[in-house]
C-alpha cells in the first residue's frame, strides 16, 4: 500500500515545533499499516524537520538557541534581499534537513520514548508550511 497526502501546518512562531500529533491526525491510513515507512518532506527552504526530545521544553529552547548561535544573523551574508532572518534560515534548514524517515509498526509511529517530530521554524514570519506525507507499508507481515 502507498499513501501521499499533504499537511498544511497552522503558523508556527520562530522555534522548534512539535507536530507528531498533526502528522499522525493527518494519516487515518497508518492504523491500516502493520510494517513500513513514513517519509515526511518539507516544501520549504527555510524552515527543516528533525526528530528529537518531545518531553522538555527546555530542549526545544535550547535547540533554537544554539542554530542562533551557529547561523548568525549579524553574520556578512550576501542573500540579504528578504531580511536579516532568511539566510540564516536557509543555514539552518541545509544543516538539519528537509525530510525524515520513520519506521512504522502495528499502526503506529516507531519512535523512542523520548522522540517526537519537530517543525524547525527559521523564519520571524515563516507563514503556513507545507508537508508532504508519503506512508509506504503492508497489512500483513
Amino acid at each position: 500500500m502507498w499513501y501521499q497526502t499533504e499537511l498544511t501546518l497552522p503558523e508556527f512562531r520562530r522555534g522548534f515545533h512539535l507536530i507528531t500529533d498533526h502528522v499522525r491526525q493527518a494519516l487515518p491510513q497508518l492504523k491500516d499499516v502493520e510494517i513500513g515507512l513514513l517519509h515526511v518532506h518539507i516544501m520549504h527552504t527555510s524552515a527543516s524537520l528533525t526528530i528529537n526530545e518531545n518531553a522538555d521544553p527546555d530542549v526545544q529552547t535550547d535547540l533554537e538557541m544554539a542554530m542562533n548561535k551557529i547561523a548568525r544573523e549579524d553574520f556578512p551574508y550576501v542573500h540579504t534581499m528578504e531580511g536579516s532572518d532568511d539566510m540564516p534560515a536557509h543555514v539552518k534548514a541545509a544543516l538539519i534537513g528537509t525530510s525524515l524517515t520513520v519506521p512504522v509498526r502495528e499502526g503506529k509511529l516507531l519512535l523512542g520514548t523520548w522522540q517526537g517530530l519537530y517543525l524547525c521554524e527559521h523564519r520571524n514570519h515563516g507563514g503556513r508550511r507545507r508537508l508532504i506525507l508519503t506512508l509506504q507499508g503492508s497489512s500483513e507481515i
